[in-house]
């Protein structure tokens, strides 16, 4: 009767080593779960990166006034009837302010 205590003791120890530590192990799931909301959140990130994207492309197909607003703000172009001034300040004025 006694070998048969020890017997499930072992077999106890056992199980409670492959929970805790073996594969599968409550450590492996729960960093497991820390990858999984690390995941979601880059994806939900990309996710909205992706909206804006997609919107400023639907922008740019449907208007030209998205493709002006570029070209000026980016290139800095010009119309052909507009005049062009640009405004230098004195260093030092600016650096009185």
């Amino acid at each position: 009767m006694r070998w048969l205590v020890w017997l499930l003791v072992v077999l106890f120890v056992l199980l409670q080593y492959k929970l805790w530590v073996g594969d599968g192990s409550l450590a492996e799931v729960w960093d497991l779960y820390q990858q999984g909301e690390l995941q979601k959140q880059e994806n939900q990130r990309l996710h909205e990166r992706n909206q804006t994207l997609e919107a400023e492309v639907q922008d740019l197909k449907q208007g030209l006034d998205s493709i002006e607003e570029r070209a000026r703000e980016e290139l800095g172009m010009i119309k052909d009837s507009e005049t062009f001034y640009q405004i230098i300040e004195d260093p030092a004025s600016v650096d009185e302010r």
